[in-house]
């Protein structure tokens, strides 16, 4: 399994780095896509990454064309809270990239519009406009790594004794 990440103009640093963590903890690729919102120097960005960042499979777009013109996935999926199906009814093939848009906006409503069979949401409770974006990535993460049975990942504590 290969589990691709795309943030489309993230705007606050923090969430990036914070995603960028979990995309090490997950062995997932990070692409960040468009105008930033900030400087990837930028001292909230490393903290919020801490020492993650040199393991990190880091790379820059354009846009969202240019990434997906350069390269191939199996599946790709927008988060977005304007989505019919639940991103745990999907069933995430192989290569997955899981494309999120920016934390004031989202995704461009023309590209959710165009690709309604892609969209995915997590379930809230009514009248609740939307997660963090940084916990929205992490919860759709892990159901991929789930559904691919945590690939690579370690499975069993070694910190505990077992009850």
């Amino acid at each position: 399994m290969k589990l691709e990440i795309a943030l489309v103009e993230p705007e606050i640093p923090a969430n990036t780095g914070n995603i960028a963590r979990t995309c090490v903890a997950v062995g997932a690729s990070l692409h960040l896509v468009g105008q930033l919102g900030f400087k990837l120097e930028d001292r909230y960005l490393k903290r919020a990454g801490l020492d993650y960042w040199p393991r990190l499979d880091l790379h820059i777009w354009d846009s969202l064309e240019d990434l997906l013109h350069h390269n191939t996935f199996d599946g790709i999926f927008y988060a977005t809270t304007k989505a019919a199906a639940c991103y745990s009814d999907r069933r995430f093939p192989e290569r997955t990239l899981l494309v999120f848009g920016k934390e004031t906006r989202g995704l461009p409503e023309s590209l959710l519009l165009a690709h309604p069979e892609r969209n995915i949401r997590i379930p809230m409770r009514p009248g609740e406009r939307s997660l963090n974006l940084s916990n929205s990535v992490a919860i759709v993460a892990y159901e991929v790594c789930r559904q691919h049975g945590f690939p690579d990942m370690q499975l069993e504590s070694h910190y505990l004794d077992p009850l």
